[in-house]
């Protein structure tokens, strides 16, 4: 079954980017630190990453988060979806207003809303076969691309890479005054994060 997941990393303190973040400051300041484990020799990581990365079918982002990783400091070849890993699923963009030009040739550009994207999503990973074979639809961020599709009760799993710092300020993750019901699947400790899962209640 293709399960709908918010992946992302995420402060001690629940922001998913350091204050100021924008096309030159991707994650904000200090915010390259939520990242460390994705370029950690820890084997855990190694193995967590490569894991998720192979099992992801179809990945959401919003727009915000397309302009950084379309943008000239962003993705190539050798390093993109799980860094060096560079993992090619089909990638959908929420946006209202697609652009006129990319300089990564596999996006799709969905403008109906975020609902649409994972339903676009998912018919692609079933057409590849991919519900018989355990890929995922990941919703890979930004913050307010997972925060609405936890509002909206869109996805099935949670999965947060939680880094030792606190930022103080940034990007929450979270929509203040929503409560949401999570039952924890995994935790899993490495050197440089705890990396957790969560089953979304409904």
């Amino acid at each position: 079954m293709t399960r709908i997941v918010g992946e992302i990393s995420v402060s001690l303190d629940g922001f998913v980017t350091g204050p100021n973040p924008g096309p030159d400051n991707g994650l904000g300041d200090g915010g390259d630190a939520l990242h460390a484990w994705v370029f950690s020799d820890d084997p855990v990581d190694r193995e967590l990453l490569r894991r998720s990365t192979e099992t992801s079918g179809a990945v959401i982002l919003g727009r915000r988060l397309f302009d950084i990783v379309d943008g000239p400091q962003g993705w190539s070849e050798d390093f993109g979806y799980g860094a060096e890993e560079a993992g090619r699923p089909p990638f959908f963009v929420v946006t209202s207003s697609p652009p006129a030009s990319t300089r990564l040739p596999y996006w799709t550009f969905v403008t109906t809303g975020l609902p649409d994207a994972v339903a676009q999503a998912r018919s692609s990973v079933d057409a590849a076969g991919g519900a018989g074979a355990d890929r995922d639809v990941v919703l890979m961020g930004g913050g307010a691309t997972i925060a609405s599709a936890l509002d909206a009760g869109l996805l099935d799993e949670l999965r947060l890479h939680v880094s030792p710092v606190v930022l103080g300020a940034g990007t929450p993750l979270f929509t203040p005054g929503r409560r949401h019901g999570l039952v924890q699947r995994e935790a899993t400790p490495s050197s440089t994060a705890v990396h957790v899962v969560y089953d979304v209640e409904r």
